[in-house]
């Protein structure tokens, strides 16, 4: 079990949906949590929330300006979660290249960003908590997700490379791989969407999660045999079902 009492940890994509109910999770666990995303009225909501004290701090995570400046008020943590996503359902066929480059510079970019303010200083104390939040989806390509599964097959693989490198040090990586969680984001989607959770389920299993030694985590663990077990898959055999 980790020590969450008194340790501040900067939850990035908290406004709502899973970090918002991370932040809680993690508040009542005794942590200070610092909330960052775009719209400063939804982090107040959240932070009037939260059952111990936290705080917050506006970032725009596609703006380097932005991030420096976030990084710096926020000063010294103990840990990092990033949570921050769009997405946008649709194929190579209806291509949005506005929307596609959000997806990319957001999910991804934008934590190469964030993590480029944040691991520097860990790596030096030789301390600190990374997590981050990859997806099911990011584990082989699909059909209609033209640029959200990339941005998570890369976070996915940064985290790994993360961990690759500073495992063994005081540097803790983890990532944490969920299914579909009710959100703003699944609202978008027309198809059914098997074994969906509540943004609190969702944030339970991944607090879970934060509290073990394991680096990697999908869920639902069912669902999640799908897509793991999809890498063992020829291509002719995994597009011909997939596709």
């Amino acid at each position: 079990m980790r020590q969450w009492q008194g340790k501040k940890y900067w939850l990035v994509g908290a406004s709502d949906g899973l970090g918002a109910a991370l932040a809680q999770r993690m508040s009542a666990a005794g942590a200070h949590v610092v909330v960052s995303a775009r719209s400063e009225k939804k982090l107040k909501a959240v932070v009037e929330s939260l059952p111990n004290q936290g705080s917050y701090q506006t970032v725009d995570v596609s703006d380097d300006a932005s991030v420096v400046k976030a990084a710096e008020a926020i000063g010294q943590i103990d840990g990092i979660v990033y949570l921050a996503g769009v997405y946008w359902p649709f194929s190579a066929q209806e291509w949005n290249a506005e929307e596609a480059t959000a997806m990319a510079d957001i999910n991804f970019t934008g934590l190469v960003r964030v993590m480029g303010r944040v691991v520097p200083q860990f790596v030096m104390r030789d301390a600190g908590h990374v997590v981050i939040t990859g997806s099911l989806s990011g584990f082989r390509g699909l059909p209609g997700s033209i640029g959200y599964t990339a941005s998570k097959a890369g976070t996915m693989s940064l985290a790994e490379c993360m961990y690759a490198d500073l495992r063994g040090t005081g540097v803790d990586v983890q990532v944490s791989n969920p299914g579909f969680i009710k959100t703003q984001l699944t609202d978008k989607n027309d198809f059914n969407m098997p074994f969906i959770m509540s943004p609190e389920d969702a944030a339970e299993h991944m607090f879970r999660h934060m509290n073990s030694n394991r680096f990697k985590q999908s869920f639902p663990t069912v669902f999640s045999w799908v897509f793991r077990g999809s890498q063992f898959l020829p291509d002719w055999l995994y597009f011909r079902i997939f596709s």
